[in-house]
């Protein structure tokens, strides 16, 4: 499901042409052809980033979190049960790995998902720390942003990179 909703915001923000390119240009196993319910080697996502970014002069970190606020919108469309039993930013991003994660592994068995500690201890503000095998820090920047998007509450968020992109801190602290 990753990579067919990465290929459909390709598709929406720059157009078919670019995702077609971006797809013959880069060295996929696959061949670049997925489906939702596939399970893909995460280096091709990576370099299929390379190549969006090779072609649109953005920075493919920039185009990361950009995919993670397009992705988070997918989501809650998908899902929009969820974001209703939660009801605000810090009450979505409690469950993400206590439940969204425990349900996406229902559905894919052998995905590999990062994992999160929480630190509630300070009123007013949520740290999420984020571990992976997969350098993806930006995704999850960039899910994080649209969840703050998705609920409008003023949220800053800071990101403090503990480990070449498979880990982070998340500080987020609502604005008085």
């Amino acid at each position: 499901m990753i990579f067919t909703t990465f290929l459909e915001m390709v598709e929406n923000k720059f157009s078919l042409r670019m995702a077609d390119t971006i797809i013959r240009s880069a060295d996929l196993a696959s061949g670049g052809s997925y489906t939702t319910l596939g399970t893909y080697d995460h280096h091709e996502m990576i370099q299929l980033v390379v190549k969006l970014s090779e072609q649109t002069g953005i920075p493919a970190s920039d185009l990361v979190r950009s995919f993670g606020e397009y992705l988070f919108m997918h989501l809650i469309e998908s899902h929009p049960a969820f974001a209703v039993e939660n009801s605000t930013v810090f009450a979505f991003l409690l469950r993400v790995d206590k439940y969204i994660h425990v349900e996406v592994n229902k559905l894919y068995p052998e995905a590999e998902l990062p994992r999160f500690s929480y630190d509630t201890s300070e009123p007013g503000t949520l740290i999420m720390t984020y571990r992976s095998s997969r350098p993806f820090a930006d995704l999850a920047e960039g899910l994080i942003m649209g969840c703050i998007q998705h609920y409008g509450e003023e949220i800053a968020l800071r990101r403090e990179d503990l480990k070449e992109g498979t880990a982070a801190r998340f500080i987020l602290s609502e604005r008085k």
